[in-house]
């Protein structure tokens, strides 16, 4: 999810640039106003961070669990991938497919048994 994310965030500052050159010109705070196409543009950039942080705490999760993570996460996600891929078939929705299946198809390891 991190890769991804990072993905996310360079194809926004490679085809946005000028958008957000423009955010920063105007001293950034309060630079969204009406406008629908900036709105539109941070959204885009806080989704990317937003995934990032996800991804990192997934990672945590992995490492504190022995790689064992809950299938309400893979499904969660898998949702997320339908409905974007569903409103938005020409995006990036479909780079998540992956990571959605790894938690899926990952199989549980038995709890061991008390000795």
């Amino acid at each position: 999810m991190m890769g991804v994310s990072i993905i996310h965030t360079l194809f926004a500052i490679a085809v946005f640039k000028d958008v957000l050159a423009s955010i920063v010109s105007r001293g950034v705070f309060n630079t969204v106003g009406a406008d629908p196409l900036t709105g539109v543009v941070v959204w885009f950039v806080l989704f990317g961070i937003v995934l990032f942080v996800c991804g990192m705490a997934t990672s945590a999760l992995e490492r504190a669990t022995g790689g064992h993570l809950p299938k309400s996460l893979g499904w969660g996600l898998l949702g997320l991938v339908i409905v974007g891929v569903v409103l938005m078939p020409a995006s990036g929705f479909w780079l998540a497919i992956p990571p959605t299946i790894a938690i899926l198809a990952r199989k549980r390891q038995p709890a061991l048994a008390a000795a």
